[in-house]
């Protein structure tokens, strides 16, 4: 009997990794966990460091498993967050643990950067992606403006999930989504910017070759080979960024619907055929970063549950589970005050709780108390800051967006997503839970030939789980609150 093909996929995220295997058989796909493992921050000497080689044994951890219950692999794929990079010097070692987007170097280097370099408009009609201090392009400029030795001697510089490709295989490429995490990529060339690149005193050289989803990068080294106990398989460049991945995952029917990749962030967006670079886009600091199949993911970041875990922390009197805790929320009066989540005061105070009571009370409304109404107020106000966002996504897309489709962990929160119908007043299907896994698997079987491309893809994925669906209920007494969400939250 023939043995079943398997599926590696390596998720890696900025807290948590994993290993998972997948098969594809009559038309269904199915995932199985393989090791899980911590992705700690490393703080010394005055910085913060992401641990490459923890990472890169952890995967050898994961294939060595899989050679031991005998899977037949037939490919490898990884990928994880984006922005952050690894310098490599000319003997091929890589010249030190990569800085994390977290690290204070970037702290002033966006503005320091626009007064004394390229203008801040100018890179946007660049690249279309919006602004953050830890973006690669300025991640780049402080370590030139702090002598960093390991940019000073980097002969190539790899982002983190090609960093690890090549640690795998020894081939060096630039895969495309999650190069345009950096605000170095113009996304009209599909290329880095020559000038951009410049600006920080590197050229296209100093990275490897443009590489889009679903290419085959290389095979296991013999060193790899001989550790794992696995044959040369070949490592797929996937979607290197995991939100690409995810993204690749949303088991849509046609191309009108929109995305909310809901967890500690909330990205929602839609996949255009082309960049959306203009003067609306520029005010609203929407970002375009690289899709699947020449697409292009236009989207908002938005700050989801953050807000809320933080608050969980802080409660000592709230049910341990989210279900009775969110039951209780349910049960307080609707609409009693509202927060902008992407307000600055929500980012990182010492107290969430105070932070949502102070915002209350400065813009005049009702100050909850306890944990049932502040849980109430945040998933009210996500699902506002959803409608805010999916409206002007509507102004901008080419396109009628008849459903939103809900992926990754917030899409079991089923109060959420039945307030986020309600607000938007669309349909919602929630799921799958595991949209990153499954959009690197997928990618992975498009290499191989598996399937086609991203609508057969997205077909297998939609009949593996049953999405749930929730339909727009009390649309005027949502119309209403919406706008005295927008009178507060301005």
């Amino acid at each position: 009997m023939e043995k079943q093909n398997y599926f590696f996929a390596v998720d890696l995220g900025a807290t948590s990794g994993r290993t998972i295997v997948a098969t594809i058989e009559n038309e269904k796909i199915q995932l199985e966990e393989l090791t899980r493992f911590d992705n700690n921050l490393i703080q010394t000497g005055g910085h913060f460091y992401w641990d490459i080689y923890a990472l890169y044994f952890e995967i050898i951890k994961g294939l060595k498993l899989a050679a031991q219950c005998q899977l037949n692999i037939c490919s490898i794929g990884i990928d994880t967050w984006g922005v952050d990079f690894v310098c490599v010097g000319k003997d091929g070692a890589l010249l030190r643990n990569p800085l994390a987007y977290r690290d204070p170097h970037t702290f002033g280097m966006m503005e320091d950067y626009f007064e004394h370099v390229i203008d801040k408009k100018k890179v946007y009609d660049i690249t279309g992606i919006q602004f953050m201090n830890f973006n690669s392009l300025f991640q780049l400029y402080a370590m030139r403006k702090n002598n960093d030795s390991a940019l000073a001697n980097a002969e190539k510089i790899l982002f983190v999930p090609d960093a690890l490709g090549y640690m795998l295989t020894g081939k060096m490429v630039c895969e495309y989504t999650i190069a345009s995490t950096s605000q170095i990529l113009d996304p009209k060339t599909k290329e880095l910017s020559p000038e951009l690149l410049e600006s920080v005193g590197l050229t296209p050289a100093h990275f490897g070759e443009m590489t889009n989803p679903a290419t085959v990068i290389g095979q296991l080294t013999e060193e790899v080979q001989q550790m794992t106990g696995l044959g040369a398989l070949p490592v797929v460049a996937v979607a290197g960024h995991d939100t690409g991945s995810a993204v690749a995952a949303v088991p849509a029917r046609d191309e009108h619907f929109a995305y909310l990749s809901s967890g500690t962030w909330s990205l929602m967006g839609i996949e255009a055929k082309d960049a959306i670079i203009n003067e609306l886009s520029y005010e609203r600091n929407f970002t375009n970063e690289g899709g699947i199949e020449g697409t292009t993911r236009f989207l908002k970041n938005i700050c989801g549950m953050w807000i809320y875990e933080r608050c969980r922390k802080e409660w000592t009197d709230a049910p341990k589970s989210h279900t009775e805790l969110q039951a209780e929320a349910m049960r307080q009066p609707a609409f009693q005050c509202f927060i902008n989540p992407d307000d600055k005061a929500f980012a990182n105070p010492p107290s969430m709780v105070d932070a949502i009571q102070n915002y209350c009370r400065e813009t005049g409304q009702k100050v909850p108390e306890g944990y049932a109404e502040i849980c109430r107020c945040i998933f009210e106000s996500l699902a506002m800051r959803y409608r805010q966002v999916f409206d002007y996504l509507k102004e901008m897309a080419s396109f009628p967006i008849e459903v939103l489709h809900i992926i990754g962990g917030g899409s079991l929160n089923n109060y959420l997503n039945q307030f986020t119908s309600n607000s938007l007043g669309v349909k919602v299907l929630a799921g799958p839970q595991e949209g990153t896994a499954l959009g690197n698997i997928m990618l992975q079987a498009k290499a191989s030939g598996e399937v086609k491309d991203i609508w057969e893809m997205r077909r297998i994925i939609a009949n593996s789980l049953e999405l749930k669906e929730f339909l727009p209920q009390d649309k005027q007494l949502w119309d209403e609150a919406y706008e005295r969400y927008l009178a507060v939250c301005r």
